[in-house]
């Protein structure tokens, strides 16, 4: 054994639960001369969840055990201590965690407490060599856990009865969370992270408000299962949260399984969502978007348990706000630079126009011209309007159907469009080579496929796999030519072609089944 102060005293050092756990766990490895000290506590569906860890520190309130599981959902389902001396790989209890690099271990101590029947845990020591713990290293391990229960009941305690100074602790933590980054990406899942973790949520999303669509769209996640499903943005008219944002308040659901009114049963189910409390995020009196909170059991949300919530909104809002503006203030400093580029694009498609159009008439080449320079307007009117350096796809498709719809589309013409796809969203630089991929394709679907037909269909279409991202313009009017060769097209599949190969990707265009069908496949880089 090695000296130092008594693990009631280290715990009682330290500030809050999950610091005293962290301090536990390397003490205990320290007085024990272990080669790893994991503390498991119980989660809300029965099994465990790894709390603090000396050797996996980067799996603390991720990895999870099932109930009976392993050696120390045994230990706890039995209440009895679990000691193999040696080979503890081979012990047929012993399950090792599924792509997690664990030090080599022979022995391991699987202490399990639960005297505090509320809120049991389990002590796993280990060590590299041969270890049978003697008779006093076991009743010390057994008065370390006590010590360590006892300390947390005080900690557990002081917030169920809405401690002013553990609240005001965690809105400390909080506030150094949201501020600690000025990326709005970091903040979100950082904030969702920080609010599962504490109030031992199975699962926290973050959703913000795009009030152009009235749509609420998922910007950050935690869930306790491996990966928490990507669902799609959800309509205002048709959601709980959408009556939160409305109402500006509180929100809470007895059990998501069971409720009508719930989008997404089969998510609850999978997951093992139960109770769920939705909190608006309030901006100058304002909703901005909204924070679910999800239980894995049915039960009661405390007033300071709402309130506590609420107020970690309003900051996480504030943040929000602080995010956007910094990344206003960044894009104005590159505008410059921004607008430089964008218009040595355009000197160069007019000199391209200028070597291919020598012959056509100039207000037909000026207005091809015009709409290409429209084209990377539309994505400058975007960013001034959506989130930060991230363009909306499908916002810019849309905005692109409509200028063609005014401008080229001729009165004795009746062609329908559509643009189909989820919520896909590119950085400034690909969004301005896209848009003016976009507006070729449209341009090219309008001009010659509606050459001499006089009614049809024009369909947009935008899917994303991962970071590829495939984009379709399809219409069912004239067919290609039958020598049609794309290597020798007009200058605006040149184009095309030419923004295809910077964004690194393939273009083709073909006849399939009566369509004449132009697909862009490239991959989305990261953002700037």
């Amino acid at each position: 054994m090695e000296g130092g102060k008594p693990l009631a005293v280290v715990v009682a050092e330290a500030v809050g639960e999950d610091a005293a756990l962290v301090a536990a766990a390397k003490h205990l490895a320290t007085q024990f001369r272990s080669s790893l000290c994991h503390i498991f506590t119980k989660d809300t569906s029965g099994g465990l969840v790894l709390s603090a860890s000396t050797a996996l520190e980067g799996f603390v309130g991720r990895l999870r055990v099932g109930r009976g599981f392993g050696l120390a959902g045994q230990a706890l389902e039995t209440s009895r201590r679990i000691v193999v001396p040696e080979n503890v790989a081979s012990d047929p209890r012993y399950v090792p965690f599924p792509g997690v690099e664990e030090p080599q271990i022979c022995s391991m101590i699987v202490q399990p407490h639960d005297r505090s029947v509320s809120d049991p845990f389990v002590v796993v020591l280990g060590r590299e060599e041969r270890w049978m713990p003697t008779l006093s290293e076991l009743k010390l391990l057994d008065a370390a856990c006590h010590d360590l229960d006892v300390a947390l009941r005080v900690y557990r305690g002081a917030y169920e009865a809405g401690s002013h100074a553990n609240r005001l602790q965690l809105l400390t933590e909080v506030t150094d969370t949201l501020t600690g980054t000025p990326y709005l990406e970091e903040i979100l899942q950082h904030l969702v992270n920080l609010t599962a973790r504490k109030f031992n949520y199975q699962a926290v999303s973050l959703r913000l408000l795009d009030a152009s669509r009235k749509m609420l769209v998922l910007r950050a996640a935690f869930s306790a299962q491996r990966s928490y499903p990507r669902r799609p943005a959800i309509k205002l008219s048709e959601s709980i949260a959408g009556k939160v944002i409305k109402l500006g308040q509180p929100m809470e659901v007895e059990d998501v399984q069971q409720d009508e009114e719930f989008i997404g049963h089969d998510l609850a189910i999978e997951s093992g969502l139960r109770s769920m409390v939705c909190v608006p995020l309030k901006l100058m009196g304002r909703s901005v978007g909204v924070m679910s909170c999800y239980t894995g059991e049915v039960r009661q949300f405390t007033p300071d348990e709402v309130a506590t919530l609420t107020t970690l909104a309003k900051q996480a809002a504030v943040a929000i706000e602080h995010a956007r503006l910094q990344g206003r203030d960044t894009l104005v400093q590159e505008m410059h630079h921004r607008v430089k580029n964008n218009l040595q694009q355009v000197a160069s498609l007019i000199r391209l126009q200028m070597r291919q159009d020598s012959e056509r008439p100039p207000a037909l080449a000026l207005g091809e011209t015009l709409s290409r320079i429209e084209a990377i307007a539309a994505v400058h009117d975007l960013l001034s309007r959506d989130d930060l350096d991230h363009v909306s796809l499908t916002t810019l498709a849309e905005s692109l159907v409509n200028h063609q719809k005014l401008s080229f589309i001729h009165p004795d013409k009746s062609v329908d469009f559509s643009v189909r796809g989820g919520d896909v969203y590119l950085n400034t630089t690909q969004a301005t080579q896209v848009a003016l991929v976009l507006n070729e394709l449209i341009q090219n679907a309008v001009t010659h496929g509606f050459g001499k037909a006089s009614s049809g269909e024009i369909h947009v279409s935008v899917e994303e796999n991962g970071n590829q991202i495939d984009l379709w313009v399809s219409n069912n009017g004239d067919a290609l030519p039958g020598d049609f060769n794309l290597a020798s097209g007009r200058m605006g599949l040149q184009i095309v072609r030419g923004l295809a190969r910077s964004l690194g990707g393939e273009f083709k265009l073909e006849e399939r089944l009566g369509w004449t069908v132009a697909h862009l496949n490239f991959e989305r880089e990261q953002s700037e």
